[in-house]
């Protein structure tokens, strides 16, 4: 599966839903493949880029993962960002350090997030709370301002 096809699946699979600021969440998906992208990142990391969330959100399944035509580098990585109910920050942290490409591909997710752009089409409390969290991973991870 190439990059143009899987990101025609990453748009189909999470059509209709929004991000926090009721924007599409396939305008995040996009920056963060155009962020993997930018920093260097080969196609199999773009892939992944793309389908980063679609286990968490539940809108493919890890049986639909298996079998995909794609890199075993893009599967790896894309388990590797998929938060486990309860997980402990720093338990997915030490995840996906162990998981080549996944930190870059979380550099590129939380450069979006953190946006203040983004965070400033939020509640000032939800704002806060989030740049916050988003911190303290970019922190576990040795993230520096350049990553």
């Amino acid at each position: 599966m190439g990059p143009a096809e899987v990101e025609a699946v990453a748009r189909a699979a999470h059509a209709g839903q929004t991000d926090k600021a009721g924007r599409p969440y396939t305008e995040h998906l996009s920056a963060v493949a155009e962020g993997v992208r930018a920093r260097g990142g080969s196609d199999d990391l773009v892939a992944a880029a793309w389908l980063h969330d679609a286990l968490e959100d539940g809108v493919l399944s890890e049986e639909w993962l298996d079998a995909a035509r794609l890199p075993q580098r893009t599967k790896d990585v894309v388990r590797a960002l998929t938060r486990r109910p309860d997980e402990e920050p720093e338990a997915y942290a030490r995840r996906i350090l162990a998981t080549p490409g996944a930190r870059l591909v979380k550099a590129a997710d939380l450069a979006h997030n953190a946006d203040p752009q983004r965070l400033a089409a939020l509640d000032a409390p939800t704002a806060r709370r989030l740049a916050r969290k988003y911190a303290t991973m970019r922190g576990h991870l040795g993230l520096t301002p350049d990553d």
